[in-house]
């Protein structure tokens, strides 16, 4: 299964290294990403590929936004094709 993880907040060291390291852990595969930074805000994309079973789409969403609270960011994940029907024009 595919998955689109967002990636928003206050730039700061170490935000990708967390998020890709997290998905790593799980046997998750980043198949595409796109971060840029406006200001001081950090923003990313990534599309991965959650095709282990070593953890539940649920999980690390959990673990993903757990992440994210504790630095101060807003992480979430989506299934691919959910996210592609919400913004298809």
């Amino acid at each position: 299964m595919k998955a689109v993880v967002t990636v928003i907040g206050k730039d700061q060291k170490g935000i990708i290294a967390k998020v890709s390291n997290i998905l790593f852990e799980n046997d998750v595969n980043i198949l595409d990403i796109s971060q840029t930074i406006m200001q001081d805000m950090f923003t990313m994309i990534m599309l991965v590929n959650m095709e282990s079973d070593k953890v539940s789409f649920k999980e690390l969403s959990q673990m993903l936004e757990k992440t994210g609270e504790e630095m101060g960011l807003s992480i979430h994940m989506q299934r691919e094709e959910i996210f592609t029907s919400m913004h298809r024009i």
